[in-house]
């Protein structure tokens, strides 16, 4: 297991721009995505915003056969990862079959898919039930539709830890580089605006009830009261680093070091892993922390998150010793696509040499010690960035990317 993984190709959707760079362009502008949501009349519920895409259209990017058989979330995914293929520039008549991969994040599935069909099952009866219904809302799906259409019949598989699966999904996909594959297909989306889906959220009285969409999902605020959904994400294509040199392909950076960890039960006396995560990710790259020029932090804004995760940040690299952003409070949490999204901009960062801000974000609360990038971006050298994800109920995973030249 010696081969390098290097990420080659790019695919975005997200609530402030549809393509790498009109996000990027949004993004460094401080432009945000998060409004009402329309999807579903939602006046009744406690948390009433997400960040939305309103101009995805799915006949753009895929037949209307598929369509029908797909919930949105794996359209998301199906049109970005058209997307990052085109981007890498990767031929994949050339790519044997069994030397190409798919693994993909998920969370809550095909859950507006699922919903309208059994709605249909209780009000009509069970012959109104569409056929697709028994691979739509399975969490597995993207990673299947994907494989079928671009006939990858390698390394395929899903991971599903909420908001770190992106990152686990990143670092399966790095092992299949190492071991049989040529090219992966990785990253994850999240579609998780339906009434059904939006109730299970509600239920872990982590979402924010602001009304105001500049000053909703505020981590690390002095202000912070949760956080707001929001759907798209991040497809990725990950590649042999020998295999993509030899092809002259354009490399964002390298897949440096991953490790996944699990939190104990709050109150039981052990200590959070998360400090002890980033570590294990850092002796995976073979670097120490002083090389890490950036951190995209999971930012919850529930205040005992925020406090465990900055808490972890000051343990390895020292109080103010790290620019540290978040730039999802443009978008909201992404769930399965909310990591693969902030992999994409941490490239995008260190191509262009600047550290997009965490929009929104005014005073923070007493007692933290990060060097949070607020207001504008700022400029910087960039060659290595650490992104941090947590999944509710324990989950937690490091990943590394560094540029290659």
């Amino acid at each position: 297991m010696t081969a390098r993984a290097a990420i080659t190709g790019m695919g975005i959707l997200a609530p402030n721009g549809i393509g790498h760079e009109a996000y990027w362009r949004a993004t460094l502008a401080g432009t945000g995505g998060i409004g009402e949501i329309t999807r579903f009349d939602a006046t009744q519920y406690p948390s009433r915003l997400a960040g939305v895409i309103h101009d995805f259209d799915p006949a753009s990017y895929l037949p209307s056969r598929l369509i029908v058989q797909t919930d949105l979330w794996s359209q998301f995914a199906l049109a970005a990862t058209a997307m990052a293929l085109d981007d890498a520039g990767v031929d994949l008549a050339s790519v044997p079959e069994f030397e190409f991969g798919v693994v993909t994040a998920s969370s809550s599935g095909g859950n507006e898919f699922g919903q309208r069909e059994i709605q249909k099952l209780w009000s009509r009866g069970p012959h109104f039930v569409g056929a697709y219904q028994s691979i739509a809302w399975f969490y597995a799906a993207t990673t299947g539709q994907i494989s079928i259409r671009h006939g990858a019949r390698g390394a395929c598989g899903v991971m599903v830890s909420e908001q770190a699966s992106g990152l686990d999904a990143l670092g399966q996909a790095r092992r299949a580089i190492r071991s049989e594959a040529r090219v992966v297909v990785s990253g994850g989306t999240e579609a998780p605006l339906s009434p059904y889906a939006l109730v299970c959220q509600l239920a872990s009285g982590r979402l924010s009830d602001s009304a105001d969409p500049e000053h909703c999902y505020l981590p690390f605020d002095a202000a912070a009261r949760g956080h707001v959904p929001g759907e798209g994400g991040a497809i990725l294509i990950v590649e042999d680093v020998a295999a993509a040199t030899a092809r002259e392909a354009r490399i964002y950076a390298e897949i440096a070091g991953y490790a996944a960890g699990f939190d104990p039960q709050p109150g039981g006396g052990h200590s959070p892993s998360l400090a002890r995560t980033i570590t294990l990710a850092l002796a995976d790259a073979g670097i120490p922390p002083q090389d890490v020029d950036v951190v995209f932090a999971d930012a919850a804004a529930v205040p005992w998150l925020d406090r465990s995760e900055a808490a972890a940040i000051e343990t390895v690299f020292g109080p103010h010793a790290v620019p540290v952003t978040a730039p999802k409070t443009m978008v909201g949490r992404l769930y399965a696509g909310g990591a693969p999204l902030d992999v994409a901009t941490a490239l995008l960062a260190i191509r262009d040499g600047v550290i997009p801000p965490t929009a929104g974000v005014g005073e923070l609360g007493d007692g933290y010690q990060i060097d949070l990038v607020r207001g504008d971006a700022r400029t910087a050298r960039l060659r290595t960035a650490l992104v941090i994800a947590r999944g509710f109920g324990g989950f937690n995973a490091a990943l590394l990317v560094r540029a290659t030249d």
